[in-house]
């Protein structure tokens, strides 16, 4: 007899903002492995268009209210503002519940720390959304890394940056550091992430932040970072929401060749248009946005990788089946908040 095919995974989001409207809720509602049976936010008008756009979920106002039914679910996906983090990610381990927490892990390394040994204490599974790990991009250039055509890696530059003056228009924009606000905790816990991802522990790190923002008492909004991996690479990070024009996104040199890469990945932009993970187009970078590896005056045009953010869900699901390991292993994020945390004592 074949085996039956699994249960839905019973899937709550809290928060209904950029995160939960347009990463995670169609991520999860386009995946068989889950059904999303709850989504909470306060906002009157976002849990509206929660209803319209998910008429099988459960609207509901509070946090509290989610944990109410907790036995009812199998997963909570947090994404709320970083000072939520802790509690409510604590609060659903208490009820065995597994978590997806929204980057930057938590506030604090100290909090990230106690909500590892919390979920392992409560034998459940605890994982990182750091989606950025399956960029169209960076799945390239890692690929092309791998492949070992730039020979000795030397320097890896990373940018991520846009012409926003006026700012985000939520929580980011008045966050102070303590709250997790900032963008160094923001999207430095992406970059962070894709740096060592590619070439190992951090040796040694410097940086530099400044903030330009309308709120003269909020965190950064820029920030430049330099991190030294054990494995020799150097890595040079910017992160600023004020560019008026943006650098590359990648640029890597080597003994052989080098390799750059402008632009941004294309799938929150396609997500936020509704376009369904499901559809053909999904993730397929345009043969303009390619990268180009060689030296100069001889550059060739590097065939870009699909993106590919529904595979965190695909792994999750798998891990949380018995059937593989998680798709972002928290102590790894929580490692990129430790290096968020010695720049921000000198920078």
């Amino acid at each position: 007899m074949a085996n039956a095919t699994p249960s839905p995974i019973r899937t709550a989001i809290a928060g209904f903002g950029v995160s939960g409207k347009v990463f995670h809720a169609p991520l999860i509602a386009a995946d068989p492995c889950y059904s999303l049976d709850v989504i909470v936010t306060a906002d009157q008008q976002r849990a509206a268009e929660a209803a319209r756009l998910y008429p099988g979920a459960r609207i509901f106002p509070t946090p509290e209210a989610l944990f109410a039914v907790a036995p009812d679910l199998d997963l909570v996906v947090l994404g709320t503002p970083p000072l939520t983090h802790f509690d409510l990610a604590a609060t659903a381990i208490a009820h065995g519940l597994d978590v997806v927490v929204d980057k930057p892990f938590a506030t604090t390394s100290a909090h990230g720390e106690e909500l590892i040994a919390r979920a392992s204490d409560g034998g459940v599974r605890l994982t990182v959304f750091q989606n950025r790990r399956w960029d169209a991009d960076f799945l390239t250039l890692r690929k092309v890394v791998r492949e070992g055509g730039l020979g000795e890696v030397r320097t890896f530059e990373s940018r991520f940056e846009w012409w926003r003056p006026e700012g985000f228009g939520n929580w980011r924009d008045s966050a102070s550091l303590g709250e997790g606000g900032g963008i160094l905790h923001d999207l430095g816990a992406h970059l962070i992430d894709q740096a060592i991802q590619l070439f190992g522990p951090v040796e040694d790190c410097y940086g530099e932040t400044a903030n330009h923002g309308p709120h003269p008492d909020g965190a950064d909004t820029e920030a430049f970072v330099t991190l030294l991996h054990s494995s020799g690479v150097r890595s040079r990070l910017w992160m600023n929401g004020m560019a008026a024009q943006a650098g590359p996104r990648f640029h890597i040199l080597g003994s052989k060749a080098g390799y750059t890469k402008w632009g941004l990945d294309s799938q929150e932009a396609a997500l936020a248009a509704g376009l369904p993970p499901s559809d053909p187009a999904y993730g397929v970078e345009p043969v303009t946005s390619w990268g180009v590896m060689g030296t100069d005056g001889d550059p060739e045009p590097v065939p870009a990788q699909t993106g590919a953010y529904p595979r965190f869900y695909a792994e999750l699901a798998a891990a949380i089946r018995g059937e593989g390991p998680l798709p972002v292993d928290p102590a790894e994020s929580l490692e990129t908040l430790k290096v968020i945390e010695r720049i921000h004592a000198f920078a």
